[in-house]
């Protein structure tokens, strides 16, 4: 596996001559992963934050297997099936009543592709044309597509090398942190709220992540900010689009990140966590308005469609992951993971090589001084039996749901005794 991997697997964020060691799985269950050299590790990313009810479960397994029997694919035009229709209506079931019609996809990048493409369309119905552009903040991050890193910070992003070949969008200041905002003072809000009066008859949509920007520095800002923010673009008659991606299905303690503001967009994607880790899928959300004038003007029709659209294998196991997540006191249990990362992150961050540390629902986020050597830090979390995956000057943790007491605070004092090696 590892001399294959070397050969011909490009990974990640990574070199395709990376000297860092890569570590092989070989099998996973519950919040474990197992590795090909005898090492069990915790997982503390969730596999990138979308394994909320831990690896192999039998209830999600039962469904990819009950589904794979009947049918594992078909083409998503012309034809339609019960796992897809069955999870929209759940879709529907848990989201604000004005968003109705879900458009699948299979990443969340595509899922935000397809967001700005239904606010330009509606625009273009509604014979305004020239709204075509999309206002966001710094520090977003809303995928590695073309399309979505021209809304991904191209400056203090992940993105910066391609910023002069990207469709040149409307940009404001982050949102402040949650602990210093001020809607009076907000320099963010007032920069907002400038730009819309001033390009409101070319912007067709803010795009923002909800209460947390992501990849994009672990950020946590005020849901009144998102109050303010829905007013305004109601105000300058702009769209409002929200990234739940990586917020959505309970990660900051509600079940989507909008909740915490009690707004509801105009456009909503989905993603990561909808299948539980098992399948890529993903989806977007639209208000009833947008989609008739979508459909009664021309050219009466929404011009895209993945080959993997509404997959029935990713839709069951979605479905199944759903009622899942919703058959326990999920909330219960991200209160308590929330409770014991912010004790003990409190702790860990009295280091001197700390800058800041952050909490909010199951995400924990220690923001170091210098940025992280990950080859160096990775093989000191793997030593001690967890799995982290830093980035940039970012140590963070978003386990999955399931995690027990004893095993989120045996990671949380390996994290601590690796911190304390490191620096």
């Amino acid at each position: 596996m590892h001399k294959n991997d070397k050969l011909f697997v490009w990974h990640p964020y990574a070199s395709a001559i990376d000297k860092n060691p890569i570590y092989g799985v070989k099998k996973a269950k519950g919040v474990n992963l197992y590795l090909d050299s005898g090492e069990i590790l915790i997982d503390g990313m969730s596999s990138w934050w979308c394994v909320i009810n831990g690896y192999n479960h039998p209830v999600l397994n039962k469904a990819i297997k009950k589904q794979v029997e009947k049918f594992s694919h078909v083409m998503f035009g012309g034809l339609t099936h019960k796992p897809a229709t069955d999870l929209a209506k759940k879709i529907n079931e848990i989201t604000p009543s004005s968003l109705q019609k879900v458009f699948f996809s299979d990443s969340g990048s595509v899922a935000v592709e397809v967001a700005m493409k239904f606010a330009i369309q509606y625009w273009h119905s509604e014979n305004q044309s020239n709204k075509k552009k999309f206002l966001t903040v710094r520090n977003g991050y809303h995928g590695d597509t073309i399309g979505t890193m021209s809304v991904s910070d191209p400056i203090n992003g992940l993105h910066s090398i391609f910023k002069n070949s990207l469709i040149k969008q409307y940009y404001v200041a982050c949102p402040e942190d949650i602990n210093s905002y001020s809607r009076k003072t907000s320099k963010s809000l007032k920069e907002m709220e400038k730009k819309l009066k001033d390009k409101n008859t070319k912007i067709a949509a803010v795009i923002i992540e909800p209460i947390l920007q992501g990849a994009g520095g672990m950020r946590i800002y005020h849901p009144d900010y998102l109050v303010q923010l829905r007013k305004l673009c109601t105000k300058y008659n702009v769209l409002l689009i929200l990234d739940e991606i990586a917020t959505g299905f309970g990660r900051t303690g509600e079940l989507f990140g909008f909740n915490h503001a009690k707004i509801v967009p105009d456009i909503l994607c989905l993603g990561k966590s909808i299948t539980g880790g098992y399948m890529s899928l993903a989806a977007t959300m639209v208000s009833k308005k947008i989609a008739k004038s979508i459909s009664i003007k021309k050219p009466g029709i929404f011009m895209h469609g993945p080959t993997y659209m509404a997959n029935p294998l990713a839709c069951s196991v979605a479905l199944a992951n759903i009622n899942l997540l919703l058959s326990y006191d999920w909330k219960k249990k991200i209160k308590k993971i929330e409770e014991i990362l912010h004790k003990e992150l409190k702790d860990i961050s009295k280091n001197n090589a700390v800058k800041d540390f952050r909490v909010i629902g199951a995400i924990g986020v220690l923001e170091m001084k210098n940025k992280v050597n990950v080859g160096s830090i990775q093989k000191k979390f793997v030593k001690r039996g967890i799995w982290l995956r830093p980035f940039s000057n970012l140590i963070y943790i978003m386990p999955p749901y399931i995690i027990s007491k004893k095993d989120l605070n045996f990671l949380l004092k390996q994290l601590e005794k690796v911190i304390n090696l490191e620096y």
